[in-house]
């Protein structure tokens, strides 16, 4: 007689949802698993090792993230416009081009050991850049009056886009042209502190 049940099923496998989560320190996760506690949903791909467990923000942290997620989209670039602001008024009440070279506050370098930093002449150059006189900026600090006009167009870009949405042609600015122009920077501040003409012409 022939049985009424038909041919024996082999066993199937697991589906990857009835795979249990690697829990062992260095386990790989199985696929379809969920990660070990203390691991977000989907933070990790299938097949890979946890390096280290989630560290939840302290309060500090939580109240600038919340602060950031609750402030209108303008307020951090109206932040850094302040911040600007703050430095162009410094510059104009203090004068720099009048005060004494010891003169509060003063570059450390400069008055231990007189020689001109890397940054020295740019509060200069920026009270005349403020006033239109853009030689006499040139004078304190090349590059500063170089880079001006760039860095004002990142900042315009950068902000109009936060603020209003504004989408500017973007400024490509290639890691070789920012090593370029710190090579050229250090190269500067080594000439403007030689003691021979017409290095001595740099000296501020």
């Amino acid at each position: 007689m022939t049985s009424v049940d038909g041919p024996a099923v082999p066993p199937q496998p697991p589906t990857p949802s009835a795979v249990p989560a690697a829990t062992a320190p260095g386990a790989a996760l199985a696929h379809g698993a969920a990660p070990p506690p203390g691991w977000p949903a989907g933070a990790l791909p299938a097949g890979t090792v946890p390096p280290y467990p989630v560290v939840e923000p302290d309060r500090l942290t939580r109240f600038v993230m919340r602060l950031y997620d609750r402030s209108p989209r303008w307020a951090v670039p109206l932040a850094a416009l302040g911040c600007v602001a703050a430095g162009i008024a410094y510059t104009l009440i203090s004068d720099p081009t009048r005060s004494a070279p010891d003169a509060a506050p003063s570059c450390l370098l400069k008055l231990t050991t007189g020689l001109d930093c890397p940054g020295c002449g740019g509060t200069r150059a920026l009270w005349y850049v403020v006033h239109g006189d853009l030689p006499a900026a040139a004078r304190h600090h090349f590059l500063f009056v170089f880079a001006l006009p760039f860095l004002a167009y990142l900042f315009v870009a950068w902000a109009g886009q936060q603020a209003f949405g504004w989408r500017l042609p973007e400024l490509r600015i290639s890691s070789k042209v920012i090593g370029g122009f710190l090579a050229a920077w250090l190269a500067f501040s080594v000439l403007r502190n030689l003691p021979w003409a017409p290095f001595t012409s740099l000296y501020v």
